[in-house]
């Protein structure tokens, strides 16, 4: 099945194409800098037979360099000297190095480098450097996000986990990693359970016709209605919860007619879901199923592993009598959870013989690094339009050869912040069943929660009470039935931005407004929920996050089609494009670049890498999305205070064009490529 056509799905043509600039940038501004830490080590271990780390920081004031070494401090105590002393000894010897002008000793012993600025832009024009590459031996990266319960329709919660998951996938493949993208799919929860129950018990549906229901549209927004009656009913019969237990027995033992109503509600929410996450560019890899962990005995095995080895007890007395649980001494934090104080044990499996959600997460883990000793069957579950298969687990094979799944070096998990303590748990269970390695790489991508402003709110229709209105932001509940469906909220972006694209284009054709619109509403969105920090609690504002100005998407996206509008209207002109490589030699770089704004501009243009590095080591999206930022900022003055086609001299007009093409390849490559941000072909 191909993921374009009826229902909620999107053309592929919504989602901007890769950019002719789709090949990673090369880092000159790195190769220098790891030129300096190895030159330097080689020096001072020939000079003084020292072996001191490197360390190459970046100097506080651009007026001192591009680099500075703190070096003679590290060797000061060693010499017996003063570091100023050191640091002017090295600055006198020190090797010559390649786009290295000159080293400047400054304060009480750091040691200033200054880049030889001709080279430099020689460099970056002749696309020397390296581009990033993972050792062969890296392994591969497993990154686990979405996971949304399939039971109705997401909302901007799930929107934010997997914006920041997919963000995060595409910055270490930018890296040159090797990353399988999962989506845990818990069709066999209390989730799925509910909805069940409520076409089961309340509406007394047959599971064909709940079959001929999940074949119309929306059918995600008609679970989750009905989702909230069941909760509802709930809270007024309590004795209804009997209905959730039998229900959740005949799901996990794949018996009757409610297994049969649970299995035809997952598969149809999660093509809703996967759906609405194509809206946004997010796809997948492989979806494994809480379902065949269970009934290929993935549970069975890993909880013979946990006895085998100790990992778990079965408690003779007290409250967890009859349960199978896990020691809190195992965990490494103590986080107190809903139902365990911090300094209680864990159930893993309780004493009706159930096993909880989190030792079913414990099988996962395992299998994730191929640790169990088995494996799922899998079955091509669609297509996406560039070619891309996303399987699903499946307990028979799918009659189609299956990529290797598992077996990562590394996982990631991205979930919640509120699910520290059980994802501790699982890592628990790894070390004690003495996978310290894997317990030490198995690492929770966690998040706050998102909230609406009550701007947004109103906008969406969403009715508060006065109280509500005055709050900052304001919580939703998908159990209570209040909150933003993520396609509502989609759409609602793009009706807002056509509106703007309508304004300012009227004599574009419909269909080209439309889908300018929608690149705009994704880039607005994808924007926003990754500018703050992880740990950050989010109030979406609809209208700040459409804005054409700050710090949002938009404005981003609108400084990379103005570079592209400086070639349009060359093309326009009946000119082409200089040849560049023939007119700015290293001389002619050094002439322009001595203009300090201009050095200012090609070096950060020149620093993707920097930045992509230090958001991968700091796990932190964020930091990639202000880097494009002040890409944009620096583009815009670039672009205002120098009318580049106007320009009078020759030589300064095609480094001006230069320039322009330099920044439209960082900007589109650091939209595309690492946030997911399509760039439209007019604002």
């Amino acid at each position: 099945m191909v993921l374009v056509g009826s229902g909620r799905c999107r053309d592929a043509t919504l989602v901007s194409s890769a950019s002719i600039f789709q090949g990673v940038p090369k880092e000159v501004f790195h190769l220098i800098e790891k030129q300096i830490r190895d030159s330097f080590a080689s020096f001072l271990r020939g000079r003084y037979g020292a072996e001191v780390p490197v360390v190459v920081e970046q100097p506080k004031q651009a007026s001192f360099g591009e680099y500075a070494l703190p070096v003679a401090f590290a060797l000061a105590r060693q010499l017996r000297k003063p570091p100023r002393a050191i640091a002017e000894e090295i600055a006198a010897q020190a090797p010559a190095m390649a786009g290295v002008a000159k080293l400047e000793v400054a304060g009480n012993g750091y040691i200033n480098i200054r880049l030889d600025r001709g080279w430099y832009g020689r460099a970056l024009l002749e696309g020397r450097g390296e581009a990033p590459a993972a050792a062969a031996d890296a392994g591969k990266v497993i990154v686990e996000h979405t996971n949304i319960n399939p039971n109705k329709a997401a909302h901007i919660g799930h929107l934010r986990n997997a914006v920041l998951g997919d963000t995060f996938v595409r910055m270490l493949r930018a890296a040159g990693r090797r990353v399988e993208v999962q989506n845990y799919i818990d069709n066999t929860g209390v989730q799925v359970a509910d909805v069940v129950v409520g076409f089961h018990h309340l509406e007394k549906k047959s599971p064909d016709e709940v079959r001929a229901l999940a074949r119309r549209p929306r059918f995600d927004y008609y679970c989750w209605d009905l989702y909230a009656r069941v909760s509802q009913y709930y809270a007024e019969h309590p004795q209804a919860l009997d209905w959730r237990r039998q229900t959740l027995h005949a799901i996990e033992h794949s018996e009757g007619v409610e297994a049969e109503i649970a299995h035809i509600v997952a598969d149809a929410i999660v093509d809703c879901h996967l759906d609405t996450m194509w809206r946004l560019g997010i796809a997948y890899d492989v979806l494994p199923r809480e379902s065949e962990i269970l009934h290929l005995k993935f549970w069975a095995k890993a909880f013979e592993l946990l006895k085998e080895r100790g990992a778990i007890y079965y408690a003779e007395e007290g409250k967890n009598k009859g349960c199978w649980v896990m020691a809190a001494s195992h965990f490494r934090q103590t986080q107190a959870s809903e139902d365990d104080s911090a300094d209680d044990a864990k159930v893993i499996v309780r004493s009706n013989g159930t096993v909880t959600y989190v030792g079913k997460d414990i099988a996962y883990q395992l299998w994730k690094f191929g640790l169990l000793g088995l494996d799922f069957h899998y079955r091509p579950l669609r297509q996406y339009p560039d070619g891309h298969w996303v399987w699903v687990a499946s307990e028979e094979p799918g009659g189609m050869p299956a990529p290797e799944f598992g077996r990562g070096s590394e996982v990631y998990n991205v979930i919640d912040s509120r699910q520290s303590y059980l994802q501790d748990v699982v890592v628990a269970g790894l070390r004690a069943l003495g996978f310290h390695e894997q317990a030490e790489k198995s690492i929770h991508f966690s998040y706050e929660m998102v909230a609406l402003s009550p701007r947004t709110c109103a906008i969406l229709g969403i009715p508060l009470s006065e109280e509500d209105r005055k709050r900052p932001y304001v919580e939703v509940s998908g159990r209570k039935g209040l909150g933003v469906k993520a396609d509502d909220l989609i759409d609602k972006l793009i009706e807002k931005a056509k509106e703007e694209v309508d304004s300012r284009h009227p004599d574009r054709p419909g269909e080209e407004r439309l889908r300018v619109a929608t690149q705009i509403a994704v880039g607005a969105l994808r924007y926003f929920l990754l500018k703050f920090t992880r740990n950050t609690v989010i109030a979406f504002d609809l209208q700040e996050a459409l804005s054409f100005e700050g710090e949002t998407g938009p404005y981003v996206q609108y400084a990379a089609v103005r570079a592209r509008n400086i070639l349009r209207k060359l093309a326009e002109r009946g000119e082409t494009l200089p040849d560049f490589d023939a007119m700015l030699d290293a001389e002619a770089m050094a002439r322009q670049l001595a203009a300090e704004d201009f050095w200012q501009l090609l070096l950060a243009a020149s620093k993707s890498g920097a930045a992509l590095e230090a958001a991968l080591a700091a796990g932190e999206p964020s930091h990639v999305a202000r880097y494009a930022f002040q890409l944009a900022q620096a583009f815009n003055s670039f672009y205002h205070d120098y009318p580049i086609l106007a320009e009078q001299n020759p030589e300064k007009r095609t480094f001006l064009l230069w320039l322009a093409v330099y920044f439209q390849r960082q900007l589109e490559w650091t939209l595309e490529r690492v946030l997911g941000i399509p760039v439209p072909e007019y604002m």
